[in-house]
């Protein structure tokens, strides 16, 4: 054991050796960052969750990219043109772009151009039932050999019916471009020699103790006035689980860059109102952003015989709490009260004028509880709440909140892994759940009440139906006008908030926390991380 970590250090060693650019003196940029949840793969083809993300779009890139405002820009292709029917999508690709190099290329310089095949293979990669990528539903619209490359340098993709949303789907981890030559000679174990053409290429991965990322010394894209991209020299990733502990070593200048806010050092560094205590003002800065991410509880509406079956009940709950108060005391101001529907703000469909969502009204939820046969709660059984660890201070306020109306709630504490099979089987009537965006647009959180949807199969974990809602689903789907699809979906909000198949408890906000000598670190509503423009303080 002791020979094979000294092998671990002296290649990290060389590795900061090698990475070095420009003049010795000036020393090297590495950007360092923690991953508590940890890193199972590098293949795009799996990146189910941020963590991955992250990781992946490094590494690897596709035809388009989110960027600020979660507007589709180019990537790989240049530019496209969708046809009048909204069916066929034509990317027209750079001719500049290369993968990183590798001996599996055969190729005086170890490496080759992306053409529009490698796409036709990468994006069928993701259907095949063999790879069993989690990200197979993203062409669920696609038709039957929908994937075509005219000429090397035009790529198309043939819908069964018009999809809206789908641009933006394009811009996921999951149609990242990869080598088959590559892909093929490691199969499986691609995950842990990931060949892709992003900013950065592998360099170590010491699975559960650090990942090293190096620059792309041939990367396509250039910064406004033409220097190369990307400036780093490279990303180093530790994956400490303790989170109280990677707050320490950030505080200590160990770890450049932290994401969100936990609980155990939350009012250590914020004050009731958000802001930065006055002691890390200087040191460290703060970045904020809405984030799209509705944390709510969801109710089962077809499971035993149950109060929760009732609307009113159901309703009664929704206004039995104070979501400001809240947010305020439990989550330091971070995050919107959620009383506006279920689609988080900043997506088309969302309208903060609206009257469908839940404030809080306890005579009106005892006025309802009567309604439905339980005066001051009385017959009314007590009803179990299953949640984490994570969550159990806000569903304990919830439960004093709903006591002070004569709702006995009871709390199941579960690992996040249980819950959420309880979720996907139907077990559990009352359950804590989240919904961060796949893509951004509206029809990605309604798709949760669409009946087709029903999970195991999908996300509809409340086994909401609703005739009028479906129809209004698939209208807004194939419907291309942006304001009208807007108010399709304004309508399936109110629908969803009047029968209450939920409890939504907040949108969610982004906090990033860097320290002073980290500039350039870009992000949107989606929690994306991108580096290519990021310098540090050379070390």
């Amino acid at each position: 054991m002791k020979s094979r970590l000294s092998l671990y250090f002296v290649a990290t060693v060389l590795l900061l050796a090698s990475c070095h650019r420009g003049d010795p003196a000036k020393g090297k940029m590495i950007f360092r960052y923690n991953e508590v949840a940890g890193i199972a793969t590098l293949d795009p083809a799996f990146a189910k969750d941020q963590a991955l993300t992250w990781a992946t779009s490094q590494l690897f890139n596709g035809l388009v990219r989110l960027d600020e405002q979660l507007e589709v820009q180019p990537a790989i292709a240049h530019s496209w043109e969708v046809s009048p029917d909204g069916k066929c999508y034509t990317f027209h690709l750079r001719n500049d772009v290369t993968f990183h190099r590798s001996p599996l290329f055969k190729t005086p310089d170890s490496t080759r151009r992306v053409v529009a095949s490698d796409f036709v293979y990468s994006l069928n990669r993701i259907l095949d039932p063999d790879v069993a990528s989690p990200g197979r539903w993203i062409f669920n619209e696609v038709d039957s050999n929908g994937f075509a490359a005219p000429d090397d340098s035009t790529f198309t993709i043939r819908l069964r019916q018009p999809f809206a949303p789908f641009l933006s789907l394009l811009s996921m981890p999951y149609c990242s471009v990869v080598p088959r030559e590559v892909v093929q000679h490691y199969g499986t174990d691609f995950r842990r020699h990931p060949v892709g053409t992003g900013p950065f290429q592998m360099q170590l991965w010491k699975e559960g103790v650090k990942l090293v990322l190096r620059r792309n010394p041939h990367y396509f894209e250039s910064d406004s006035l033409g220097h190369p991209l990307p400036y780093l020299d490279a990303v180093a990733v530790t994956f400490i689980v303790d989170k109280q502990t990677v707050f320490l070593e950030f505080v200590k200048g160990n770890i450049d860059f932290m994401n969100s806010l936990d609980a155990s050092y939350k009012d250590e560094i914020l004050t009731r109102t958000g802001q930065l205590k006055p002691k890390y003002q200087g040191r460290i800065v703060m970045e904020s952003q809405p984030f799209l991410n509705t944390e709510y509880l969801g109710f089962l509406m077809d499971g035993p015989q149950s109060p929760l079956l009732d609307r009113r009940v159901r309703q009664a709950i929704n206004y039995g709490f104070d979501r400001r108060k809240m947010m305020k005391y439990l989550r330091n101001g971070i995050g919107t009260p959620g009383v506006y529907g279920f689609i988080p703000l900043g997506l088309p469909g969302t309208d903060t004028t609206v009257r469908y969502g839940f404030e809080y009204n306890p005579a009106k939820a005892q006025q309802l509880l009567a309604e439905a046969g339980y005066p001051d709660g009385k017959g009314l059984p007590p009803i179990q709440l299953a949640t984490t660890s994570s969550y159990l201070d806000l569903c304990r306020y919830i439960q004093q909140q709903l006591a002070l109306i004569h709702i006995d709630v009871k709390i199941d504490v579960n690992p996040p892994a249980a819950l959420r099979e309880q979720m996907a089987q139907g077990k559990s009537s009352w359950f804590r759940g989240s919904w961060i965006a796949d893509y951004p647009d509206a029809e990605n959180y309604l798709s949760l009440f669409f009946s087709p949807n029903r999970a195991p199969n999908g996300p509809n974990y409340t086994h909401f139906s609703n005739a009028r809602f479906d129809r209004l689903y698939q209208r807004a789907k194939g419907e291309t006008d942006p304001e009208v699809r807007a108010r399709l979906y304004r309508q399936m909000d109110s629908l969803v908030m009047q029968e209450a198949p939920v409890v939504v408890l907040y949108y969610d906000q982004i906090l990033h926390f860097t320290h002073p000598d980290v500039t350039g670190v870009r992000s949107n509503a989606m929690n994306a991380l991108d580096l290519r423009y990021v310098k540090v303080k050379p070390r």
